[in-house]
């Protein structure tokens, strides 16, 4: 399986139109045969879960199980060419990562859109996480009280490269996507960090997640850059 996540930032004029595309992307994504599973999304501020959104940053995730050869740098290959004749025309600065999953659990509208992953205990390299969940009504504040903390301690994790803070839904359907040097680092983060590892707790406990989904990928190859530059400018991915 193949898995493609591309960050569109807009100029500030255009912004009224990345809205739109959150409307206007379904009809060429969902006639694409290519693909099997997308999601369009928006952005926070801070990389992370976010209360905030960015309104000039936006995202695209899609997943195809059916290709079985690169498609190329080109974006018109992977989500065909009115999107990103689309990109092309409102000036959006474009970054893209082709993933293939390694290890997860966990569903996204009830299904397993990844597969059943790994674990591939052989990879050593640089590696990409997405964590995601569907936040209870009843838990919205416990998760923001709680969440913040971590979200800001991330920042500055060993080990962290960047992270997008990406999401169906603002404050309910939130996600993560962040990329680290290497699997150690990832962990150590995620359950050697003590306010980490007790708000993971809290989760399970208290039940926060009416859904949930942890996967980690190994990155394939980049291309586009963000702010000017390309985030992950000289890393070994494998």
């Amino acid at each position: 399986m193949q898995v493609t996540l591309t960050i569109a930032r807009y100029p500030i004029w255009a912004v009224p139109f990345a809205f739109l595309s959150m409307a206007i992307f379904r009809i060429p994504l969902w006639l694409n045969k290519k693909i099997s599973f997308y999601k369009l999304m928006g952005s926070g501020r801070n990389g992370t879960f976010d209360k905030v959104p960015d309104l000039r940053q936006w995202a695209i995730l899609c997943t195809y199980t059916g290709t079985s050869s690169p498609l190329g740098n080109e974006l018109s290959n992977w989500y065909g060419g009115f999107i990103s004749g689309w990109f092309r025309f409102f000036n959006c600065e474009t970054f893209t990562l082709l993933l293939d999953p390694i290890e997860g659990h966990g569903s996204w509208d009830g299904k397993a859109v990844f597969g059943k992953p790994g674990p591939d205990v052989s990879h050593t390299g640089a590696i990409a996480t997405l964590t995601r969940a569907t936040i209870r009504l009843s838990r919205l504040s416990h998760f923001w009280k709680n969440v913040a903390p971590v979200a800001n301690q991330m920042s500055s994790a060993k080990g962290l490269v960047t992270s997008f803070g990406i999401g169906e839904i603002p404050w309910i359907k939130q996600a993560t996507f962040s990329i680290w040097q290497s699997k150690e680092d990832m962990k150590n983060f995620a359950y050697s960090m003590k306010l980490h590892a007790d708000v993971i707790k809290k989760t399970r406990k208290e039940k926060w997640y009416s859904e949930d989904m942890f996967v980690r990928f190994r990155i394939v190859r980049t291309w586009g850059t963000l702010h000017g530059i390309d985030p992950l400018k000289g890393m070994m991915y494998i």
